[in-house]
C-alpha cells in the first residue's frame, strides 16, 4: 500500500515505520500532475494542494479510498469532488488549535491595546500621545482591554476550547456560540437562536465558523447592527461567514469600533478591495494557521484505524 505526503510540510516519516505494508513517498501538491509510478496509491496526505493538482488525483488515482487534510477544514479537497462512496476525507482539525489560538489572541490584544494605531503613527514619524499617558482604566462603551471583556466566540469547536482558557486567565468572559447549546470545557454555549442577545452584550467577537453554505455571511449587516459601537469582531474562521461590504460599511460610519480578520472571500485580498483602507481594521493574511502541529500522530492514528478496518478519526 503507498501512501503519498506533500513536501509542503515536514512530515518525519520514521514516526510512521513498523508498517510493513505500506510504503511512503513524497509529492509535489503544487505540481498540476503526480507521477505516474504514485498513481497507484490508496491514500492522500494533502497539504496546501492547488485545485490542478487534486483534480488531477481525482481524475488519474484509481486505487484511493483514503485522503487525510491537514486542514481544519479541507474546503480545497470537497471542491475537487472525490466521489464519497469510494474515498473517505478525514480533516485535520486539532492540528491548528494552538496556533490559531494564539493568533486569535494576538490579534484581540493588539484591537484593545491599538497597537495598529500606534504603527501607524510610527510610519509617519508622529508621537501619538493620545494613546499614551494616563488613560482610563477600563472605561465603560470602549474595549480597551480583555479584563472584564465579555468575548464572544461564534463556532465554538476545538480552536475555542483552546483560546478560552487564554482569554479567561487575562480576565475575559468568555461565552460560545454554536447550533447546540450546552457546557464545553467548562464555558457556558448557547444556541444560535441567541444570538440577538449574545451580540448585544458582546465587546469582542471571535468568529471561528466553517466554511459551508449555512454560514455564508452569517455576520449579516442585521446582525452587524446588533453589536454595541464599541464592539471588535476577529474572524479566524472562513472569509464567507462575513458580510464584508456590510462591515466595511458599518466601520466607516462609525457604527462598529473595529475588526480584525484574518481571512476574507478572495484572498489573496484584491489590491482594489476597500478593506485596505477601511478605518480601525486590521488586515492579517491568513496567517493564523498555516503550521500543523502533531501531524505524524493524526496520520498515524488513522492508518492504524484503516489498515484494521475500523472508523477513521475527523471523518467529514
Amino acid at each position: 500500500m503507498k501512501v503519498l505526503y506533500p513536501t509542503s510540510t515536514k512530515v518525519d516519516t520514521s514516526l510512521l515505520e513498523g508498517f510493513p505494508t505500506v510504503t511512503f513517498h513524497a509529492y509535489d501538491p503544487r505540481s498540476p500532475t503526480i507521477p505516474s509510478d504514485l498513481l497507484d496509491a490508496e491514500a492522500l496526505i494533502t497539504w496546501v494542494n492547488t485545485p490542478d493538482n487534486l483534480q488531477f488525483a481525482r481524475e488519474n488515482m484509481p486505487k484511493l479510498r483514503w485522503i487525510q487534510s491537514l486542514a481544519a477544514g479541507p474546503n480545497d479537497v470537497l471542491s475537487a469532488g472525490f466521489d464519497p462512496t469510494h474515498v473517505t476525507v478525514t480533516t485535520g482539525s486539532g492540528l491548528h488549535d494552538r496556533t490559531v489560538a494564539e493568533h486569535t489572541l494576538a490579534l484581540l490584544l493588539a484591537s484593545a491595546r491599538r497597537l495598529y494605531e500606534m504603527r501607524d503613527y510610527q510610519l509617519q514619524t508622529r508621537w501619538p500621545g493620545h494613546l499614551g499617558g494616563p488613560q482610563p482604566d477600563r472605561p465603560a462603551g470602549r474595549f480597551t482591554t480583555l479584563r472584564d471583556a465579555r468575548v464572544t466566540i461564534w463556532g465554538f469547536g476545538n480552536i475555542a476550547r483552546t483560546l478560552a482558557p487564554y482569554l479567561t486567565a487575562l480576565g475575559a468572559t468568555v461565552r460560545g456560540v454554536a447550533r447546540h447549546a450546552g457546557v464545553r470545557g467548562g464555558y457556558e454555549v448557547v444556541s444560535d437562536d441567541k444570538l440577538p442577545e449574545v451580540l448585544g452584550e458582546t465587546d469582542a467577537l471571535v468568529m471561528i465558523l466553517p466554511g459551508d453554505p449555512s454560514t455564508r455571511h452569517a455576520l449579516s449587516r442585521e446582525r452587524i447592527a446588533m453589536l454595541p459601537k464599541h464592539a471588535w469582531v476577529v474572524n479566524v474562521g472562513r472569509g464567507t461567514s462575513v458580510d464584508e461590504e456590510a462591515l466595511a460599511d458599518a466601520l466607516e460610519k462609525g457604527e462598529l469600533c473595529g475588526a480584525a480578520l484574518d481571512v476574507f472571500e478572495t484572498e489573496p485580498l484584491p489590491e482594489t478591495s476597500r478593506l485596505w483602507k477601511t478605518p480601525n481594521l486590521v488586515v492579517s493574511p491568513h496567517a493564523a494557521g498555516g503550521r500543523p502541529q502533531g501531524a505524524e500522530a493524526l496520520i498515524l492514528e488513522n492508518l492504524r484505524r484503516l489498515l484494521a478496518g475500523q472508523e477513521l478519526k475527523n471523518v467529514i
